[in-house]
């Protein structure tokens, strides 16, 4: 927890004297050797397997804890869309505000029609914008219903929507809950638990952008994209993605 502590201190000190000079290119490779390094204090492994990234996609993934956040990041650099609350939480809402992420405040459509311009101008530069369409975290055994509207920004600028899948495992290869953050759980406690447990390997599936321009509806594209994401957490792709030479990235 020391460690952990030092590094927290460590980001908080780079994003406030060194980020204001960086490129945006280099505040990305600051914040992936930030959270590769992060997960590799707790103690989790990191296995990235399937297609290639497309710069300006929208990731869609399944929710299982606030770790999510720093899995995304440490196999590609994204901007993230978060509940307008955390905006005002104590520093990581100050973290959160300079790192590219996008606050939604829930029920307002004349606010959502600003976001999904927010959203639709970073994935026009090229930049991967991050959403969990379940809207909230699951124990990390099952997938959620996706919200539809979220894929929206992504049609109206016809960029890709590509699905990652997020699966925690033990060291036994099942799927492991020690990372969910769910119910009354604070974060003290789930950062215990993610630290307690013997062995965790997050696992990462990247699927095929899903194209935008063909005329589909967002429900049909998110139907889609919450299928690829389901295979994933059940691990039913694992071998057809390694006997296609897929991408295959260990981090220690």
């Amino acid at each position: 927890m020391f460690r952990l502590a030092l590094h927290l201190t460590e980001g908080l000190l780079t994003v406030m004297t060194l980020h204001p000079f960086l490129a945006h290119s280099s505040r990305q490779g600051l914040r992936q050797r930030w959270s590769r390094r992060l997960l590799r204090l707790l103690g989790v492994e990191l296995a990235a397997h399937g297609a290639t990234l497309e710069r300006g996609s929208l990731l869609v993934a399944n929710h299982v804890s606030w770790l999510d956040i720093f899995v995304v990041n440490a196999v590609t650099p994204s901007a993230f869309v978060s509940k307008s609350e955390v905006r005002g939480w104590p520093l990581i809402g100050w973290l959160a505000a300079r790192n590219d992420t996008v606050f939604l405040r829930r029920g307002s459509r004349g606010h959502a029609k600003i976001v999904n311009a927010e959203i639709a101008a970073l994935l026009e530069a090229d930049i991967n914008v991050a959403v969990f369409p379940e809207g909230t975290t699951s124990d990390g055994t099952q997938v959620l219903h996706f919200h539809a509207a979220l894929l929206q920004p992504a049609i109206e600028c016809q960029r890709p929507i590509q699905p990652l899948s997020l699966r925690y495992q033990g060291s036994d290869g099942h799927i492991s809950v020690a990372p969910a953050y769910i119910g009354d759980m604070s974060l003290g406690q789930s950062i215990l638990a993610i630290a307690a447990a013997p062995r965790l390997t997050a696992r990462v599936e990247i699927f095929a952008p899903i194209p935008t321009d063909t005329g589909r509806h967002r429900r049909e594209i998110a139907a889609d994209a919450r299928n690829a994401v389901i295979a994933g957490v059940l691990g039913q792709i694992d071998d057809a993605a390694s006997n296609a030479g897929s991408r295959n990235d260990r981090l220690a």
